[in-house]
């Protein structure tokens, strides 16, 4: 019974990541559909750029909270799900694995929703939701750090890719069960992914600044 409660848990975790907030926001505000418009994708930077600074913010407050729910969740949930378990059978030291398991499925859900698709967002958001339900430090050093850059740079992928490997950085540095530390390496590593062709366009100088239209999807 308590393999079955974390299963349906993790599922759970990855259906509260899969709400499709951008896109609905997009439908509801102006009748589109926004993976048609700007850079294709779900998150608050690019309904910013095709709906507004009010539907931006919104599509952000949510995204973050999707992802510290999952995590709050599978933390709340623990002591059912363990009491289920033959006495023994499930050691406190798991619980932070499930944890961290429940953060991880939440940012796949986030960029890979089952109602549109599979498509969605890059996780960004949805990633420092999971960091301030697991760890507030290390959610505060990456707004920092994609603060810092945005200012610096004007470029929204930028601050997200930085955020992505200080929270991997300070996972470590301030000394989070191992758990976390795995999360925040494999966390960083699929938001980065998730910026391939940010990255590409970075590299070729392309990459729109805050303000400015993507030149074509994937952004």
């Amino acid at each position: 019974m308590a393999v079955l409660a974390i299963v349906l848990l993790l599922v759970a975790a990855y259906l509260l990541g899969s709400i499709p907030t951008g896109y609905l926001v997009a439908r509801w505000m102006k009748g589109i559909d926004i993976r048609q418009y700007g850079s294709g994708g779900t998150g608050a930077t690019n309904v910013l750029r095709t709906v507004g600074k009010g539907a931006a913010i919104a599509v952000l407050v949510i995204d973050l909270l999707k992802g510290l729910l999952a995590v709050r969740l599978a933390i709340a949930l623990w002591p059912e799900i363990s009491a289920l378990a033959a006495q023994g059978a499930l050691a406190a030291q798991w619980q932070p694995w499930v944890t961290m398991l429940a953060g991880l499925i939440a940012l796949v859900g986030h960029s890979k929703s089952v109602w549109i698709n599979f498509t969605g967002g890059k996780s960004a958001a949805s990633g420092l939701g999971v960091l301030l339900g697991l760890a507030w430090p290390v959610a505060l050093g990456a707004a920092i750090a994609f603060g810092l850059t945005l200012a610096l740079s004007r470029i929204v992928s930028l601050g997200s890719i930085a955020a992505a490997i200080a929270a991997a950085v300070l996972m470590v540095v301030t000394g989070q069960p191992l758990p976390y530390i795995v999360l925040g390496g494999l966390g960083a590593t699929y938001v980065i992914l998730r910026h391939r062709g940010n990255i590409d366009r970075l590299l070729a100088g392309t990459e729109p600044r805050l303000g400015q239209q993507p030149s074509n999807h994937g952004g």
